[in-house]
């Protein structure tokens, strides 16, 4: 070791400048694991902390968080009459973008089934949970949006009544919660040039027909609310949530739901498998192959390095060699040198990470296993990029030196 260290002081620069090179290349692995990370958690996230047992979703959909479902709201009621059901509760998600003073604003809109879901189970930062019906909502930091502040989303404000820290979707965007009428207001409210036109039509329609001109009511129905026509009904939601009874198998429940024909069902864990075999599968096969790239790039810098260092020192290894030295004191010179860049080049991107990972615009979770198997890689890279300094030192003839 030594010898390795005086060495390292007669090149310094060059090990330096070969330390931070390294550093920089192992926090962008690291970093890309962390976000590998980070995908997953944002993904489970609202699934796991809502808590519910089975998702009933749309006929042969994947559910709201893969593609459109719409479940009509009166799923809900079905739910509640199957035994074994504790509680069944409405659930919309949407994805929306608008513009908040001045700046684009686009957040995951999520509706809960106020009264009996008020988001108690949401881990608030500051604020509090819904407490009303109508124009509240708890929205992510990462929305920007300060506590207390008015939002306009279609033709009425919204208060910010609480924060939420770290909240948000698969997308990276931040989630919203509201009530799911304020939800549904939201996702099909358009101009009130496009109702009036699309009431107009809607009488025009019915006024052409027969069944018009015998029922003056129908008529006259058909030029209201969408809400108000029995055959159109109010919006529909995204998934109905169902929580079990204790002591209720989760597979009698599913074996009755399942026999209805315009819904699909999924446990908890049904619903994460097939958030994860989607998107977050395709972020991890992307990121494993940048992270691949890096550590071979990695493998090739120190490889050269440690080569040019080696081609530095000849003379002196054909000293050592000449004064009786062995190959493992030489073998131990380069491979303590590769040893130092990668250790340090690893501590480096560690330290460098704990200040640029907060402020990423994704979620990056570095975990103590993903740390131990970087380090295990790094030294295995260490060795690798030592092999052909060491082959090129031993090589070289003891008569060298007299050259």
């Amino acid at each position: 070791m030594n010898l390795a260290v005086r060495d390292i002081r007669q090149n310094f620069g060059r090990f330096a400048l070969t330390t931070v090179g390294v550093g920089l290349l192992l926090m962008i692995v690291m970093g890309m694991g962390g976000i590998y990370r980070g995908l997953i958690a944002d993904a489970t996230l609202l699934v796991e902390a809502v808590g519910a047992d089975l998702w009933l979703v749309q006929g042969a959909t994947r559910g709201p968080f893969a593609e459109i479902s719409r479940v009509p709201a009166t799923l809900e009621d079905r739910a509640r009459s199957v035994p074994g059901v504790a509680t069944a509760r409405r659930f919309v998600s949407h994805t929306i973008q608008r513009t908040f003073r001045g700046r684009p604003l686009r957040m995951v809109v999520q509706g809960l089934a106020w009264p009996e879901d008020a988001g108690d189970w949401i881990p608030l930062a500051a604020g509090r949970a819904l407490r009303h019906a109508h124009y509240e909502l708890v929205a992510d930091r990462s929305l920007g949006l300060p506590l207390g502040a008015e939002v306009p989303l279609g033709k009425d404000l919204y208060r910010v009544v609480g924060l939420t820290q770290g909240m948000v979707g698969s997308g990276g965007d931040g989630m919203a919660f509201f009530t799911v009428s304020d939800a549904q207001a939201i996702q099909f409210d358009v101009p009130g040039e496009a109702t009036r036109l699309e009431r107009a039509s809607r009488r025009a329609r019915v006024g052409g027909r027969d069944l018009g001109r015998l029922n003056p009511l129908l008529l006259e129905r058909s030029a209201g609310a969408t809400a108000e026509i029995p055959a159109l009904g109010p919006p529909q939601v995204s998934a109905v949530m169902v929580s079990l009874l204790p002591g209720h198998a989760p597979e009698h429940v599913m074996d009755t739901l399942s026999s209805w024909p315009d819904i699909t069902v999924y446990t908890r864990r049904q619903q994460i498998d097939l958030l994860l075999s989607g998107m977050v599968d395709k972020a991890r096969r992307q990121l494993g192959l940048f992270r691949a790239l890096l550590v071979i790039i990695s493998t090739i810098i120190m490889a050269l390095i440690i080569y040019t260092l080696t081609l530095d020192k000849i003379h002196d290894i054909a000293l050592l060699k000449l004064i009786g030295a062995r190959n493992r004191v030489i073998i131990g010179l380069i491979l303590q040198q590769a040893l130092l860049i990668g250790a340090l080049g690893y501590g480096l991107a560690y330290w460098l990470g704990t200040f640029a990972f907060p402020r990423f615009p994704r979620r990056v979770v570095i975990e103590p296993p993903d740390l131990m198997l970087l380090a295990g890689v790094v030294a295995v890279i260490s060795v690798v990029a030592s092999l052909i300094g060491i082959a090129k030192a031993l090589s070289v003839e003891p008569n060298k030196v007299l050259s």
